[in-house]
């Protein structure tokens, strides 16, 4: 026992084949929690041991299981060496051979690390919508469309720590951009405006998160589909895209209430004028009746069907879509109706607080 604790007292290494995949897991930390905390993307179902949606082989090293139902491991099933990561310990280094799992997330895991910052720039792009700058005091790897959780004492000496998508391309390691929103509730927002948060303030980064990411080589389409702060992830992806080389027509959906709630517009034509492939959709639920908005009007998900339906896609391409759950509740039976398979679409919902893992404010 004395040598199974000594063994027990630091982070042990897992691989996953087939596909080649390193992590570490901490002492009394389940295998995968680990994989979560890290941002590899395991397959899993009830994470409690009564499914077997995350059992694998254990190819070499010893483990631990925590309880479990005997339904989603049976007696003959653990004999042969099967384990389920969401109830394995590691009481060395590990080797597993997963039976079902997503390559390409897999293939694209980066660990999940914390990096020290300061806030180095902060403006105001529209009534509610802020972008800020932070400089890292060492690089960090991300993919287009990944967020990160923030953490910032203020002024008070009140600690905030909330998710925000990144808005600059994977190309920019140390100085990462943010395009937020000021909701009335939105502590980190309304410290900055107040000045709670200001230019210099020492934050710390955690990440990245997130599987709503550019894919790349990929067929047909790309859609975006931004409402709100949802530009952030979507700007990144589509700068990514621009700078890949990669050529397929872009459609870059944006829903906003009147022209007030726009910005980057002089950034966009730029993107148009120098990338013929990339349609700007800018669409307005609140546009003046009389005023001089001659662009799309109501709800985006409704532009972007009509849009759909015109270019007859039917299914072909992939869609981004970023920002609040109703916008993207909406689009999810447009994009079905049109013939989008499900691992063609990718969402990310931004929620108003950082509860539930999804970018909040």
């Amino acid at each position: 026992m004395a040598d199974a604790q000594k063994a027990h007292q630091h982070a042990h290494k897992v691989r996953l084949e087939p596909v080649g995949v390193e992590f570490e897991v901490e002492n009394g930390e389940t295998v995968l929690n680990a994989a979560f905390r890290q941002g590899i993307a395991l397959p899993h179902g009830c994470k409690e041991g009564q499914c077997s949606a995350c059992k694998c082989v254990l190819l070499d090293g010893e483990v631990d299981l925590l309880k479990y139902s005997t339904f989603a491991l049976s007696e003959m099933e653990k004999d042969s060496g099967h384990i389920l990561l969401c109830r394995a310990i590691a009481f060395s280094d590990m080797e597993v051979e997963l039976l079902n799992y997503d390559e390409e997330l897999l293939a694209k895991a980066i660990a999940v690390k914390s990096y020290n910052g300061r806030i180095s720039r902060f403006e105001k792009l529209t009534h509610d919508i802020r972008g800020i700058e932070i400089e890292l005091g060492s690089p960090i790897k991300f993919w287009a469309g990944q967020y990160v959780d923030i953490t910032v004492t203020t002024e008070e000496g009140e600690t905030i720590t909330r998710s925000f998508s990144m808005a600059n391309t994977p190309s920019e390691t140390q100085k990462l951009s943010f395009i937020i929103k000021k909701y009335p509730e939105g502590k980190f927002s309304g410290e900055l405006d107040s000045g709670g948060i200001r230019v210099g303030a020492e934050v710390s980064v955690v990440g990245p998160y997130g599987t709503c990411f550019r894919r790349e080589d990929r067929q047909g389409p790309l859609v975006l589909v931004g409402a709100g702060s949802g530009m952030s992830p979507v700007w990144s992806i589509l700068n990514d895209h621009l700078a890949s080389g990669e050529e397929r027509p872009v459609y870059f959906f944006y829903g906003a209430k009147t022209e007030d709630d726009l910005f980057h517009l002089d950034r966009i034509a730029d993107l148009i004028a120098r990338y013929p492939d990339v349609t700007f959709i800018p669409v307005l639920s609140h546009a003046d009746e009389n005023g001089g908005w001659t662009g799309e009007r109501g709800f985006v998900h409704q532009s972007v069907d009509a849009k759909l339906k015109e270019l007859a896609v039917d299914g072909e391409g992939d869609v981004y879509a970023c920002g609040p759950p109703p916008m993207i509740d909406a689009l999810q039976p447009v994009l079905f109706m049109n013939g989008f398979e499900s691992e063609r679409i990718f969402f990310d919902k931004f929620t108003t607080s950082s509860g539930g893992g999804t970018p909040g404010h």
